[in-house]
């Protein structure tokens, strides 16, 4: 047995993750196997759709971050949405691979109302950031074992990640999971979300180098650091 072999069955041994039922789910993007997962831990029901055979390395991953707001009411305050989409595209496209669907993640893992409620802060002039901690609340209080487990039980070796997100991945890492490549996913933003997504690149460190352009533009070609 290889040292990933033990870290996987260690990982299995002590997961909080039972799957309940997976069938075929046929989308507007593609027809994906959904797998439906309790997590005994928090009690969430969560949600993972698979394209093709995932087994073994370098699967195309998206961990995608429950957001009501962006994913079923398309708000032009986030680009939750949009990214949403895009994975489910990329995967396809790829010919194989995952969308994680993390439920309890809404606002960065504040939940719904507190979200609502940093939202009308923003509009007060705060930024999601401030908001967030103008509240009492983390900044981001997302946890990923959850997701872990669920790819462990997909017996998925490694991943490609696709996410601009530099502690999604180093979260990933800690709780086991082996990442062979981070791959961005970038949506063109719009005003409403330009602040939103400055505030992820300025002080969360994501990874959105397209703002640059975007910027040069609105500032007459005066770049903001």
């Amino acid at each position: 047995m290889t040292a990933s072999d033990s870290v996987l069955v260690d990982s299995a041994r002590r997961s909080n993750v039972e799957r309940v039922v997976n069938l075929r789910l046929s989308t507007v993007h593609g027809d994906f196997l959904a797998f439906g997962y309790q997590d005994h831990k928090r009690g969430d029901e969560q949600i993972a759709l698979v394209y093709g055979d995932v087994k073994g390395e370098d699967a195309l991953t998206r961990v995608h971050s429950e957001c009501l707001t962006g994913d079923a009411f398309g708000s032009r305050h986030c680009e939750c949405g949009d990214q949403l989409s895009a994975a489910l595209r990329a995967i396809v496209n790829e010919g194989r691979g995952i969308l994680v669907y993390l439920r309890g993640h809404e606002g960065r893992g504040i939940g719904l109302l507190a979200k609502l409620q940093a939202m009308q802060l923003q509009a007060e002039g705060l930024d999601t950031v401030e908001a967030n901690l103008a509240l009492g609340l983390p900044d981001d209080a997302r946890d990923y074992q959850v997701a872990a487990e669920m790819l462990h039980d997909l017996e998925v070796r490694s991943i490609r990640l696709l996410s601009n997100n530099p502690r999604k991945r180093e979260a990933l890492l800690r709780h086991g999971i082996k990442i062979s490549e981070q791959v961005p996913l970038l949506i063109e933003p719009c005003e409403e979300n330009l602040p939103y997504l400055l505030t992820k690149r300025e002080r969360m460190d994501h990874y959105l180098p397209h703002l640059d352009g975007v910027l040069t533009s609105v500032d007459g070609g005066a770049e903001r650091s």
